[in-house]
């Protein structure tokens, strides 16, 4: 019989999913995470796009040319192929603050996808106790459910043996029907927090495991992961504008092209090429447009103010935000000792109540209160603990960390 009972009491921890376990799947199953990853590729490929503009450039082609009557100074059909080789001797460093501007972006994507990661860390975490918190009210409405139901069909005895009046039975059917009615919307409540939890980790959720995370002890503050993206983008507006600068300076590009022809109908009284190099060296540079890019680069410029404005405002936040998860760390651990002094207070109250209830020393409604203040006390009690839980996620969240480190 003990090896029948093993084998039936296996399986759910064997299914049953950690806090850990839910953060490390997340990482790689996220349908979110996965798109910042396909992002990040694509601003490395920017890059790389940008550092190849470098490298001289090689151009092939060819074309027919044809003319319905022919003259004694050009065939009617001409033929041609050729190759061109350019490379650009000075841009007015445009390239090379293309690069650091795409650089930036991709520092930028880089930091966006770590604070999502953390941020999901937080939501999966919070959603873990809650699941928590809602299976502990769910068991003590079962506890509850439990006690009503035995003494219903006590009374219901004592009523058909006239001991009991009907108005007794019918207080306790209606305490129990409303007692089944809140566990089936805390059954719902849980079922519906665990497919939320399911979207975020990326599969079925089904038995959670315990977990607990460490006490905060000596944690050095970092900036956000968000506002190390804002940074990232600022400095990328103004690589932007020193780009825009290289409109003012001088262009210096040199070609080598190379060409082959031949001919058709050809009826010259000159000896046409059979192949031809050019080399050309090309200058250009900008005189006038009217304040076009300068105006371009103010823009980028204010734009680069206004996410300095805004990275002020999210330091200021977070530093709020890690003051506040301290304050509230030290408030839940205030209210477990509440919480806990509350249940064995109402327990015990509630054992001697019961006593004098089957002795028929006190009524049902004594009865039904001080079994709905334990009922409550207990809910109460687990919720706490795992608010603290909460807490301490919420403290390492705002000290930009990696909750999953922190895990026991």
């Amino acid at each position: 019989m003990k090896k029948k009972i093993s084998f039936l009491i296996i399986p759910a921890f064997i299914y049953a999913d950690g806090l850990h376990s839910l953060l490390e799947f997340a990482t790689s199953n996220n349908k979110i995470v996965a798109s910042n990853v396909l992002i990040e590729k694509a601003k490395k490929s920017e890059v790389e796009s940008s550092q190849s503009a470098y490298y001289p450039t090689l151009d092939v082609g060819a074309f027919y040319k044809r003319d319905d009557d022919t003259s004694p100074f050009q065939p009617g059909d001409t033929f041609s192929a050729y190759g061109k080789v350019g490379v650009d001797l000075y841009d007015g460093g445009r390239k090379s603050n293309t690069i650091k501007q795409n650089r930036a972006v991709l520092k930028s994507s880089k930091y966006n996808s770590l604070a999502y990661k953390k941020s999901l860390q937080l939501q999966i975490t919070q959603d873990f106790y809650n699941i928590k918190s809602a299976k502990s009210t769910l068991d003590a409405l079962q506890e509850t459910d439990k006690e009503l139901l035995a003494n219903l069909e006590r009374i219901k005895k004592f009523y058909a043996v006239g001991s009991a009046t009907n108005d007794d039975v019918e207080r306790l059917k209606a305490a129990y029907s409303n007692n089944t009615y809140r566990i089936s919307s805390m059954k719902y409540q849980i079922l519906s927090l665990k497919k939320l939890l399911g979207i975020k980790v990326g599969k079925k959720i089904d038995t959670l495991d315990d977990s607990s995370i460490k006490i905060p002890q000596e944690i050095q503050q970092e900036l956000s992961d968000s506002i190390l993206s804002l940074q990232a983008n600022a400095s990328s507006l103004t690589f932007s504008a020193e780009s825009l600068n290289a409109n003012y300076y001088p262009q210096l590009r040199l070609e080598d092209t190379y060409s082959v022809y031949d001919y058709g109908r050809e009826d010259s009284m000159v000896t046409p090429l059979d192949n031809q190099n050019v080399l050309m060296l090309t200058l250009n540079m900008r005189l006038y447009d009217n304040g076009t890019v300068s105006k371009q680069k103010e823009a980028l410029l204010m734009q680069k103010d206004a996410l300095n404005k805004e990275i002020e405002q999210l330091k200021d936040e977070q530093n709020i935000n890690v003051e506040l998860s301290l304050l509230k760390i030290e408030t839940v651990k205030t209210q477990i000792q509440s919480a806990k002094s509350s249940l064995t207070s109402s327990a015990s109250a509630f054992e001697t109540v019961s006593e004098k209830y089957e002795a028929g020393l006190v009524d049902y409604v004594t009865y039904l209160d001080a079994l709905s203040i334990k009922t409550v006390a207990k809910a109460q009690y687990e919720t706490a603990l795992n608010n603290l839980q909460i807490a301490y996620a919420s403290y390492y969240y705002n000290t930009n960390k990696n909750i999953k480190d922190f895990i026991k």
